[in-house]
């Protein structure tokens, strides 16, 4: 099988990013963004989803952490999307249920070409001011560059951003791995257009 692997990078007057990833790793990542909540949730992502994820990000962080945060979803989706090339003989479809301490967060994708994803309402934010606005922005960003489908709904009753981001994460690396998996029945793209893209 060829190697799914991608290097990306981006640079704007806001930010200068690099990802490489390699699909089919062994979770190992080492990250770097300069946003301390992302680099740890983008680890447990790598780490579940067993992506080899290295990401490097400089940013106008003295400002805000807004474009950073952002671009990188941008680069990620589009490293996912270069690494998948014609999508030939994926799964398409993934989800994964995780749960930590009351809160629990089921995750759902389908890499369909069209890019979805409905904020998370919650208005949780952490000492630093990180948010689930922030991370709401991170994850339209990849899901709407990688052209996937994310659906993520989050039982909790726990005002603990970490507590509620963390299972998010961790579900969604591993129902990405699901969807990027190879089915060896599939010949071509799973598609019935014959396309995704």
């Amino acid at each position: 099988m060829k190697k799914r692997i991608a290097q990306i990078k981006r640079k704007t007057k806001e930010t200068d990013i690099t990802v490489k990833l390699n699909i089919d790793g062994t979770g190992k990542a080492k990250i770097n963004t300069g946003i301390g909540i992302l680099d740890h949730m983008l680890d447990l992502f790598a780490f579940h989803g067993l992506f080899d994820l290295y990401i490097s990000a400089k940013g106008d962080l003295k400002i805000d952490i807004h474009h950073t945060n952002e671009d990188v979803g941008i680069v990620l989706g589009d490293a996912f999307k270069k690494a998948l090339g014609a999508m030939q003989g994926i799964k398409r479809f993934g989800s994964a249920s995780v749960p930590m301490e009351d809160v629990t967060a089921q995750v759902s994708v389908d890499i369909s070409g069209r890019g979805f994803f409905s904020p998370i309402n919650s208005s949780l934010a952490d000492k630093d001011g990180y948010s689930f606005d922030y991370a709401n922005h991170f994850l339209e960003a990849l899901a709407k560059r990688l052209g996937m489908n994310l659906s993520i709904k989050l039982a909790s009753a726990n005002n603990d951003l970490h507590t509620n981001l963390e299972p998010v994460f961790k579900a969604l690396g591993i129902a990405l791995d699901q969807a990027t998996q190879i089915d060896p029945r599939r010949k071509g793209v799973p598609s019935t257009k014959g396309v995704i893209d």
